[in-house]
């Protein structure tokens, strides 16, 4: 095997240009245990993911857990699987599509990859490259920093630039969880849910967790999750006890951040609280962690337990203010133009192609 990839064919006379490279956290290619297997199997083999030395998790991960856990999985994606696909995939090639159509044909060429599964973040890369791309910017797609997120997308970059001979420029977007348009963009999404559904009487905002021990070992994710909990309550208005922090996802035995979403979602319903928001400002895309973790089992959990009603805020998805936010925060790094087009203007040019 070559220890280089292939470089582009030189074009002379051929402006270089500049990229981004959004990268999502990824998802199986069909809601089937084959490709569900597929998928875990690369995710958490990821050393970023699974802090447990390889002697011990390697053999639990392929004797145990992908021999248990797909099929379950598989049945979850199934729940919220659309006609075009994976709703994370489907709202990240959107949100991609957007940008580029905002930052016009003149402004960087957009990609987007998946940090496990299709499109792979390498072959994004070669297409940037064969575009003339000298400078890219990295933009994963994770507000709160945490090395199992935003460090193995780095780690994939990593890879490819050690197997890549003529190396671009790049750039890191690390975090966002505290720049000013994001947050906006957050509030409203908020404010368009209650403005069509009503306000509840709590706004639980719950983040992907982690376990504990990555805050005791120095990863910064939590206090980063605080402090966009904090900015959207201002910017909403609340108080300290009109919305809550909370962590879902968990998996093993092991203790996570807390409190856990589902528990408090239950408590505040046996506490008699009746009407409840609840949003996920860690996820940018609707995906299993909101639609079917959230939409479908916190709620059933809170509806049990004597809640009357409970709102579910979308993801950022594809709403103007989040890919406004995405062209500031580029923008910001030095490598992207303001925008030539409006995002609402984009919005509805990639609507009418859909």
């Amino acid at each position: 095997m070559p220890r280089f990839r292939p470089e582009p064919a030189h074009a002379h006379g051929q402006p270089s240009r500049d990229g981004i490279l959004l990268i999502n956290l990824g998802t199986p290619a069909a809601p089937t245990t084959r490709a569900v297997r597929r998928y875990l199997a690369e995710f958490l083999a990821d050393p970023r993911v699974v802090e447990i030395p390889r002697l011990l998790w390697m053999p639990l991960l392929y004797g145990v857990v992908l021999n248990l856990r797909p099929a379950s999985s598989a049945r979850k994606y199934a729940a919220i699987w659309t006609p075009e696909g994976s709703p994370l995939a489907v709202h990240t090639r959107r949100q991609a599509g957007l940008l580029a159509a905002a930052l016009g044909a003149e402004g960087p060429r957009v990609e987007f990859a998946m940090r496990y599964g299709e499109p792979a973040v390498a072959p994004a890369l070669d297409r940037l490259r064969a575009a003339g791309c000298e400078r890219i910017l990295v933009f994963p797609l994770y507000p709160q920093y945490a090395a199992s997120t935003t460090a193995s997308a780095l780690d994939a970059v990593a890879a490819w630039l050690g197997r890549t001979r003529n190396v671009p420029e790049l750039r890191l977007v690390k975090h966002y969880h505290d720049h000013p348009a994001y947050i906006a963009a957050l509030a409203a999404g908020v404010r368009s849910q209650w403005a069509a559904h009503g306000r509840g009487e709590r706004l639980v905002m719950s983040f992907h967790g982690l376990p504990r021990a990555a805050l005791e070992r120095g990863d910064p994710y939590h206090r980063e999750c605080r402090t966009t909990a904090r900015l959207l309550g201002e910017a909403l208005g609340l108080g300290d006890g009109d919305y809550l922090v909370t962590f879902q996802s968990r998996f093993g035995r092991a203790e996570w951040l807390q409190p856990y979403t589902q528990p408090t979602l239950v408590a505040l319903a046996q506490s008699g609280v009746q009407r409840v928001d609840v949003a996920c400002p860690g996820f940018v895309a609707d995906c299993l962690e909101t639609l079917e973790e959230i939409g479908m089992l916190a709620r059933a959990a809170f509806l049990e337990h004597g809640g009357k009603q409970f709102s579910l805020v979308p993801c950022l998805n594809e709403s103007p203010e989040w890919i406004a936010a995405m062209i500031q925060i580029a923008a910001e790094h030095g490598w992207a133009p303001r925008a030539q087009a409006p995002a609402e203007h984009a919005a509805r040019a990639l609507r009418s192609k859909t």
